[in-house]
């Protein structure tokens, strides 16, 4: 009897070193994603392992290396994520990250993926039709420039750009009461100053550490709150 084709192997090996790493963050995380949720996710690194080495949409090489830095990473938000806080815009998609994580744990949130460089879009808008995600709709557009029809009830990024300058590019695509969850690896604390001190800073800006496990270094998501109706 033959074994197990390579390809097999690759997606048990990563789908175990995932469910490894789900049994280690916030419970409400894994209880998010069922079997075929989390066959999804395996399924998006795979497709992504396979763009990457034509197209360098990611510098992390190694599918077994996503898993924490790209799945696990990603999925560390969802507590900050209840569903009123929709619709959701991922600006600085690149890959698709955090935003492709966070549409299959999310199937009832609408979910905006945009980014500048056309390469990585076509990527995402490919990925999300394979995963068959039809809460997601991707835009290949500069942030500044953007004009959505409806503004944004969460807008995440991934370590893009300083929290002042996402903050100043993010506030005409904020609904009222809307929040930026911005990603960072350490306490990005000079950075929270400068935007305190700016001339129009947010309403509030809370720091919440996260547990990322299989992740060497420090990541923390700040969260900022924009003033009601402030729109720029």
């Amino acid at each position: 009897m033959a074994g197990p084709a390579a390809g097999e192997i690759e997606r048990d090996a990563l789908r175990r070193r995932l469910d490894d790493g789900l049994a280690q963050m916030d419970p409400a995380i894994g209880a998010a994603l069922d079997g075929a949720a989390r066959e999804r996710l395996i399924a998006y690194l795979v497709l992504l392992a396979r763009w990457n080495r034509a197209y360098n949409l990611t510098a992390v090489r190694d599918p077994m290396a996503m898993v924490p830095r790209h799945l696990l990473d990603s999925l560390a938000v969802l507590p900050w994520m209840p569903p009123e806080y929709g619709p959701l815009l991922d600006a600085g998609t690149g890959a698709g990250l955090p935003g492709i994580p966070l549409a299959i744990a999310r199937p009832g949130l609408r979910l905006t993926l945009l980014d500048g460089n056309g390469k990585k879009t076509r990527f995402v808008r490919q990925a999300a039709l394979e995963l068959g995600l039809t809460n997601v709709e991707v835009i290949h557009a500069r942030l500044e420039t953007y004009r959505p029809a409806v503004r944004f009830g969460t807008i995440v990024a991934r370590a893009v750009a300083s929290l002042a300058q996402m903050y100043t590019a993010c506030t005409h695509l904020a609904a009222a009461n809307a929040r930026l969850l911005a990603l960072k690896g350490r306490l990005p604390e000079h950075e929270i100053a400068a935007l305190r001190a700016s001339p129009e800073p947010p309403l509030r800006i809370d720091c919440h550490p996260l547990s990322v496990p299989l992740l060497d270094g420090e990541r923390n998501l700040i969260e900022i709150r924009f003033h009601p109706g402030a729109h720029g």
